[in-house]
């Protein structure tokens, strides 16, 4: 049930709130009461002294490279972030539901993970792996111990393109094949070689993209089959038999696909495509950049909501809380392949990163973030679910835990993306202090992502605003 806030007198002439129903509002109002103010929150932001919006994007035209975009029409200048909270130069208070694209895990200067942070940076900043430091082994220690099976090697890159790229050459490499398959709809990277994996034309420039396949989206909601799993499967082998020699080097896909709109795959593909892929003599790549270290709530890792070990496993964004880090995690066997030259990556698990990534990992444990993905993500979806039903521009719910999509349609049946409306929308939200992400290759999916110590009651205020907002289309 939606909520809302009421102004009650409180102790000493102090405003104090208490929540009611958007429901019980209509009754007496005959429409949707807008969110009064974002859920309480302890903390003040220091004054800002820096340049204003106007002057940091004058600079940026200038100097940074004209590919970069920023969102809304009047581009937020954000100065400071605390939790789940981000603050503009104004000092204005906005929910972040999109975790700086999905890599806030722990919450903007979690102070257990700033600590580790300072704390290494004060004694050594850089040293590569040419000399020994414990940071990097006590991370891979305890990363591995977080996969299944034989998964226990560890390579530190410093994103999650660099991880797609050593995944893709590790799987030619050990396979001895060089056809790749990859989804439509996939997002794996910018770089030269990982746009050849990314299926989406707003991402791809006019290059060469090597030997890469892209097959059928297994998505439930747009896709040719529906959830049928098999017939999707069967479109991965219909490409190793007519569009290779019959030998692929490697399959890679995100468990649900991120920048293509919150799509969940169909459920038993993975499970097929991988029996598939092995047969054929390839290699099984899990992307992970997204729905790692418990975002999916009902399971640490997104493959393993399809039943499903990889052979390599690529992690960015929220293993780092916000650093420049990413992995690749593979077995024994498949690591032996890259002795046969050097493999070195300067900054890769170097003592900050290593520090503040491990105390991540100790963060999302002792703060049960995964158990609190799945509870918060079960009620924002199910309130979601509510507006499905009340507002027809609203074609699909779906995702897991902290890791949500909303597309929005113009007609359910044919199911024509509104991608005026989400403009109109998305603006409407930031106004009312909330920050989500768009996706889909027709941006009109929005992504809700939050940092992972997201509260009912910020799903709560979400859910309000959005349905405000719907109300006034």
């Amino acid at each position: 049930m939606a909520l809302q806030r009421k102004l009650l007198n409180g102790c000493a002439g102090i405003p104090k709130f208490r929540w009611l129903s958007n429901e019980g509002l209509r009754h007496f109002s005959g429409q949707v009461a807008a969110p009064m103010e974002l859920p309480p929150f302890d903390y003040q932001p220091k004054p800002y002294k820096g340049p204003l919006a106007d002057e940091v994007l004058e600079k940026r035209k200038k100097f940074l490279g004209p590919s970069l975009f920023h969102y809304y029409q009047k581009p937020l200048n954000i100065v400071e972030g605390k939790m789940q909270y981000l603050y503009d130069e104004n000092g204005k208070r906005y929910l972040d539901a999109f975790a700086g694209i999905v890599t806030v895990s722990c919450g903007h200067c979690h102070p257990e993970v700033l600590d580790a942070i300072m704390e290494q940076s004060k004694l050594l900043q850089h040293a590569t792996t040419i000399y020994l430091h414990h940071a990097i082994g006590d991370f891979a220690e305890a990363l591995a111990s977080k996969m299944p099976g034989n998964l226990k090697v560890v390579y530190f890159v410093n994103s999650g393109t660099e991880a797609n790229e050593l995944a893709m050459l590790m799987a030619r490499l050990y396979s001895g094949h060089l056809n790749m398959i990859a989804l439509r709809n996939a997002y794996h990277g910018g770089s030269s070689n990982t746009i050849g994996l990314t299926a989406l034309n707003t991402w791809k420039y006019p290059i060469p993209q090597g030997e890469i396949h892209h097959v059928l989206n297994p998505n439930p909601y747009r896709g040719a089959f529906g959830s049928d799993a098999k017939r999707y499967a069967e479109d991965v082998q219909d490409h190793i038999d007519h569009g290779t020699s019959g030998k692929v080097a490697g399959f890679i896909a995100e468990t649900i696909q991120g920048v293509g709109g919150t799509v969940e795959l169909a459920p038993g593909y993975l499970k097929l495509v991988y029996d598939i892929v092995r047969k054929a003599g390839g290699v099984c790549i899990a992307d992970e950049v997204q729905t790692g270290f418990g975002r999916t709530g009902s399971h640490y890792w997104g493959f393993e909501t399809q039943g499903v070990t990889p052979d390599i496993v690529t992690m960015a964004k929220g293993i780092g809380n916000g650093l420049p880090l990413g992995a690749v995690v593979t077995t024994p066997e498949i690591a032996s392949v890259m002795a046969q030259k050097i493999q070195f990556n300067t900054f890769g698990g170097n003592p900050v990163c290593s520090a503040g990534g491990h105390a991540v990992l100790k963060v999302i444990e002792k703060e049960q973030r995964q158990k609190h993905c799945a509870e918060v993500g079960s009620h924002l979806i199910g309130r979601l679910k509510d507006l499905e039903k009340r507002y027809d521009i609203i074609g699909d719910v779906r995702g897991r835990g902290l890791m949500l999509g909303i597309e929005l349609v113009t007609d359910r049946k044919e199911k024509t993306p509104a991608k005026a409306e989400t403009g109109v929308l998305f603006e409407k939200l930031k106004d009312l202090g909330v920050l989500v992400g768009k996706g889909g290759f027709h941006g009109n999916v929005f992504r809700i992502k939050p940092p992972m110590c997201f509260s009912k009651d910020d799903a709560d205020f979400l859910v309000d605003a959005l349905d405000y907002s719907l109300s006034k289309l």
